[in-house]
C-alpha cells in the first residue's frame, strides 16, 4: 500500500504542495502533510497558512512509500535546515524508495549527489545547482530518473502530481483525473 509524505516548511509555495495533496487524494492515494515546524501551521510564501496533518517528530518513518518536497525558495532553505528530514531522505534514497521534489526542492537531492549522473528539471533559477550536482538538467515539466522525481516549478505542479498518481496507482488512474479535473498535456491525454 502506497503511502505518502509531503513536507511543508515555512516559506513553502503553496500551490506545488497543495495541488499534490488534492490530486494524490483524488486518486485514493493515502498522503500525509507534515510540517517540519514543530507546529501544525505552516505559513506559505505567499501569506495563506495551512494545517499539517502532523508534526515531524510525531511521524512513524516507516509507514512511507514516497517523500515529496514542495519548492518556494524560503521553504526550500527551510526544509534543508532540518536535519531530521535530511536524513530520512537520505535514508529513502539509500534504500531505493522514491524521492520527488519540485521547484526550488530539487536542489536538496543535487547538494547531497543524489542527482549525479540522472536526469532532473527545477526552476530555471536553481537549475545551476542541479548542474554542479552532476544532473543532466533536461527542462521538462517532470523528470524521473531511477526513483527520483523532479518538477519545473508551479506551473507543472499538475503534471508533478499525476506522475505521482501514476507511480503509486497506475497509468489509467493518472489519466482518468486528468480528465477529470480537465487538464490538457501531453503527457496525459
Amino acid at each position: 500500500m502506497n503511502k505518502i509524505a509531503i513536507f511543508l516548511a515555512d516559506g513553502f509555495e503553496e500551490i506545488e504542495g497543495l495541488t499534490v495533496v488534492d490530486i494524490v487524494r483524488r486518486a485514493g492515494i493515502d498522503i500525509d502533510t507534515i510540517s517540519i515546524n514543530g507546529r501544525l501551521e505552516v505559513n506559505g510564501s505567499h501569506g495563506i497558512q495551512v494545517k499539517a496533518d502532523k508534526i515531524l517528530a510525531d511521524i512513524n518513518k516507516d509507514e512511507y512509500t514516497m517523500l515529496v518536497l514542495p519548492g518556494g525558495k524560503v521553504g526550500t532553505e527551510n526544509l534543508e535546515a532540518c536535519d531530521e528530514l535530511i536524513d530520512m531522505i537520505g535514508n529513502f534514497y539509500g534504500a531505493g524508495k522514491y524521492i520527488a521534489a519540485i521547484c526550488a526542492a530539487p536542489s536538496i537531492f543535487a547538494h547531497r549527489g543524489f542527482l549525479m549522473g540522472r536526469k532532473a528539471t527545477s526552476h530555471p533559477s536553481f537549475e545551476s545547482h542541479l548542474e554542479e550536482g552532476g544532473a543532466t538538467v533536461t527542462h521538462s515539466p517532470v523528470e524521473i530518473d531511477s526513483g527520483i522525481i523532479t518538477g519545473q516549478g508551479m506551473g507543472a505542479s499538475i503534471d508533478f502530481a499525476l506522475t505521482i498518481v501514476e507511480i503509486c496507482a497506475g497509468r489509467e488512474e493518472a489519466l482518468k483525473i486528468a480528465k477529470a479535473i480537465v487538464h490538457h498535456s501531453p503527457e496525459f491525454e
